[in-house]
């Protein structure tokens, strides 16, 4: 059948995929719950029913706050049947992140996944002028909870079966289906409207990309109420493949391991961070085993997927009998789709993990954008390392003077929700979504991306300064773990870098030096001339104006929690900026 409304997908799933016991699974400690595809849409019509049975009507806002979940589907599907309009939020944001969005987007209704949440969350509920429904998705007997909410709905069925029914019938593709509230880097987050022909395009556009059937199992642990990871449920369940729910970050390898996963989505941060650990295994071997994984590993650094050489392939498969078989044992055993998104991802990363047998697809989109542009093809065997792939069919891209890329097509959002000034000037007259990126195409198709165009800055000299290229190259140094260009109207660029300081302190044990914290490694010179040269290795392939004159380094930690990261695991640039702004003027001095 076609597919044209998110709740489409419920007859979809129902009607052309084989009936089986887990369409979607949740980990929980350490424990798979499973859910049929009979019981999918039993819950989807359920949470609509009762909706609609508590008094609410089409258009109504629904937020969701929660951990990836089976709920977090039923939620999604049962919302666009009643005809409302979901909103989902990260459960991770602050107090005033969260009031702003409660009455900007006049929700009514608040899904909440835990009562843990639901102390954090609830006070600021509260807070809210109009009247808003908490509902808790764990079952409570305190607290109004989801569980109430089915039940109430399925008792009510014979009264809204019809109208359901009647929705299915009438809604267009064209009609908004949910608002989500970019993460962003600076500012108030803007509240992206994505009808149902954006969020459905999106996902079939993509979904045709990737060599995928039923018999697989993907693995989700990014936020759903990321328009990325969203589609992807999208086009995983188009594709008919199973989908299993991790837990949490602190478990992906194991429940990936667990549910013997074929295909997963992840971001470059934690992309690194698999990297690390691959690389970390090797270091604790000795003799002959260290020496052929450091081969092994060198190899998988600069893995060409297109040399057919028999030689070359030969290395390759005694590397993975020795080595690379290893991995995909810790990870369960199968061969792997990985795709990247969110920034961009170092090359060495990507052919490592290619070379192991995940085959590591690099896209690119924003959430305006519902949200893919352009993605890599391992259909039909496109996958151009150092590019983003190639723009979706059906769509279109172009360029301004300046290299910033411009899409157009069935993908590009409805509008910034109460703000049409801002929506257009991010939308022209004639369609064209101003993305605020630098890129160009290679070979005439596959796209690059080299920067984003509100982050270059410009020296006093008048050339611009590209800092996210700059900091993907220092990143690929093993000594190197967080970093951020800057210099905006100075003579030069500089840096602020952490340091690995698990990779230092292996550098300690090998040059016999007695440096026991994190400060001492950074105040000996030896440290300071290793850390130094990696820069300079950098510098050698900068142009002359890019090249780092001063960089300093730093015992810190960038993340979530302390707000130096975006939701998506970006570089928030102003809140760096004000933490770090007297030892950036020292740079100059």
């Amino acid at each position: 059948m076609e597919i044209k409304r998110l709740f489409d997908f419920l007859d979809f799933i129902e009607n052309d995929l084989p009936e089986r016991p887990d369409v979607v699974a949740r980990s929980k400690g350490g424990q798979w719950t499973y859910v049929s595809t009979k019981e999918f849409v039993h819950n989807s019509w359920s949470v609509a029913r009762g909706l609609l049975e508590l008094g609410y009507g089409k258009g109504t806002k629904i937020i969701s706050i929660s951990a990836n979940r089976p709920e977090w589907n039923f939620i999604d599907f049962g919302v666009a049947l009643a005809g409302m309009i979901h909103v989902p939020v990260y459960p991770t944001l602050s107090h005033d992140d969260y009031n702003y969005i409660f009455t900007h987007s006049d929700a009514e209704v608040i899904f909440i996944d835990n009562v843990k949440l639901y102390e954090k969350i609830n006070p600021v509920a509260e807070e809210i002028e109009r009247p808003i429904k908490v509902i808790l998705i764990d079952d409570s007997d305190s607290i109004f909870c989801f569980k109430q909410l089915c039940e109430l709905g399925d008792a009510a069925a014979a009264k809204w079966d019809p109208v359901l029914e009647e929705n299915k019938r009438t809604i267009s593709d064209t009609e908004c289906v949910s608002i989500v509230y970019t993460s962003g880097t600076t500012g108030r987050p803007k509240g992206v409207m994505l009808s149902h022909r954006n969020l459905v395009f999106d996902a079939h556009a993509h979904s045709v990309r990737h060599v995928m059937d039923w018999h697989q199992i993907a693995v989700s642990f990014l936020p759903l109420c990321h328009a990325y990871e969203r589609t992807m449920l999208y086009d995983n369940l188009e594709r008919g493949l199973r989908i299993y729910y991790a837990e949490n970050l602190s478990t992906i390898q194991a429940d990936i391991a667990s549910c013997h996963a074929d295909f997963f989505c992840g971001v470059p941060r934690v992309l690194e961070m698999m990297y690390s650990k691959f690389e970390a295994a090797g270091k604790a071997l000795t003799g002959i085993k260290k020496t052929i994984y450091r081969h092994a590993w060198n190899f998988a650094n600069k893995f060409d997927s297109y040399n057919n050489n028999p030689i070359y392939k030969c290395r390759q498969a005694i590397f993975d009998k020795l080595v690379y078989s290893k991995w995909r044992e810790a990870l369960g055993g199968h061969h792997m789709i990985v795709i990247s998104g969110g920034s961009s991802i170092q090359e060495k990363i990507v052919r490592c993990f290619t070379a192991a047998g995940f085959q590591l697809c690099e896209g690119y989109g924003m959430t305006e954008s519902s949200p893919v542009i352009a993605v890599n093809n391992p259909v039909d065997k496109l996958v151009i390392i150092g590019t983003v792939g190639q723009p979706l069919d059906g769509t279109e891209v172009s360029f301004t003077e300046d290299g910033e890329i411009l899409t157009r097509g069935p993908h590009v959002m409805m509008g910034y929700y109460k703000d049409p000034e801002q929506t257009k000037e991010i939308i022209d007259k004639d369609g064209w979504l101003h993305t605020g990126d630098i890129g160009y195409l290679v070979d005439g198709r596959f796209l690059k991306i080299t920067d984003r165009k509100k982050e270059m800055f410009k020296l006093n000299n008048g050339k611009y300064i590209a800092p996210q290229a700059i900091e993907t190259k220092l990143k690929e140094s093993d000594l190197i773990e967080q970093c951020i260009v800057f210099g905006e109207n100075h003579k030069y660029p500089s840096a602020i870098i952490i340091p690995n300081f698990a990779a230092l302190k292996e550098i300690c044990k090998e040059l016999k030096l007695d440096c026991k914290t994190h400060e001492e490694m950074l105040a000996n010179d030896k440290i300071l001339a290793r850390l130094h040269n990696e820069v300079a290795a950098v510098n050698e392939s900068l142009a002359a104006h890019e090249q780092l004159r001063k960089e300093q380094f730093v015992d810190d930690s960038w993340n979530l929690e302390n707000g130096m990261l975006s939701q998506t695991l970006k570089l928030k640039r102003a809140n760096i900026y004000k933490k770090y702004g007297a030892l950036m003027e020292k740079a100059y001095e």
